[in-house]
């Protein structure tokens, strides 16, 4: 991936204009770089609750970068300094930061990935160096950074969340939102109009902000529709359970009677 398409891509999110990228959980750099290249915007690799752990994160954003297409993003497993920077030692264009409470909270994801003097970033890019930086500042410049919002109190503070500065923009974890709203489980038909109210109310903080919004997504008709209600990027399923769907699918025309 060259500094060009981080650069484009980082100027793409800020400017809150639309982007669609995928999501990977598997440790399968052959079946990355093959979706890298269909044309999505971003591939964000799940360090967090995907079943991949360092070498997959790497080999995940070297088989994305392989492409020249799109680019890597990583949710990070937690909100912290190693977690962060070594995502984007890795090459990482952005990070995803969950569980993000406070302004407090997104302050500190941002100086986490931020070089001094806007953050504490460690210098160490081992393999970001190559497309982004290596000077501090030009990194600073390309390096994308969203807040999750997905619990009761990220709800409660998205606005001041969203006027953290050096924030790049939010990310709606539905599951966890739909449990943080009173949801029994994620997609509890019975809280829908809860969730649905909590969906309005980040998209219109990150806007006033004039920050990116992002959300997670099942199926590309829901992204379509979010990407219409006001959020600004959406990533798609996973490769996982596209796996597993469309195993079924053609389980079930094979064995189907006529």
């Amino acid at each position: 991936m060259t500094s060009e398409l981080a650069t484009e891509f980082a100027r793409k999110i800020r400017a809150r204009e639309q982007a669609v990228g995928y999501w990977a959980v598997l440790d399968a750099p052959v079946a990355t770089e093959r979706i890298s290249r269909l044309g999505y915007d971003y591939v964000a690799l799940d360090a967090q609750h995907g079943l991949l752990g360092y070498s997959g994160v790497l080999n995940g954003l070297m088989a994305i970068d392989a492409g020249h297409t799109a680019v890597g993003i990583v949710r990070v497993e937690d909100n912290n300094f190693t977690a962060i920077g070594k995502a984007l030692d890795a090459g990482a264009v952005g990070v995803i930061v969950p569980l993000v409470n406070s302004a407090a909270d997104a302050a500190a994801a941002v100086a986490a990935a931020k070089y001094p003097p806007m953050g504490g970033r460690s210098y160490g890019p081992m393999r970001s160096a190559l497309r982004i930086g290596p000077v501090p500042a030009d990194a600073n410049a390309a390096t994308l950074v969203f807040a999750m919002i997905e619990t009761p109190e990220g709800l409660a503070n998205v606005k001041e969340i969203c006027q953290t500065p050096g924030l790049d923009g939010i990310y709606v974890g539905p599951s966890d939102l739909a449990i943080a709203v009173g949801g029994a489980f994620p997609g509890d038909p019975a809280f829908e109009t809860e969730f649905n109210a909590a969906l309005e109310t980040i998209a219109d903080a990150a806007a006033a902000a004039g920050v990116a919004a992002g959300i997670h997504t099942p199926a590309g008709e829901v992204a379509a529709l979010r990407l219409r209600q006001g959020y600004t990027f959406t990533t798609i399923a996973s490769d996982l359970t596209h796996l597993e769907q469309v195993a079924k699918a053609h389980l079930a025309a094979a064995t189907a009677k006529d």
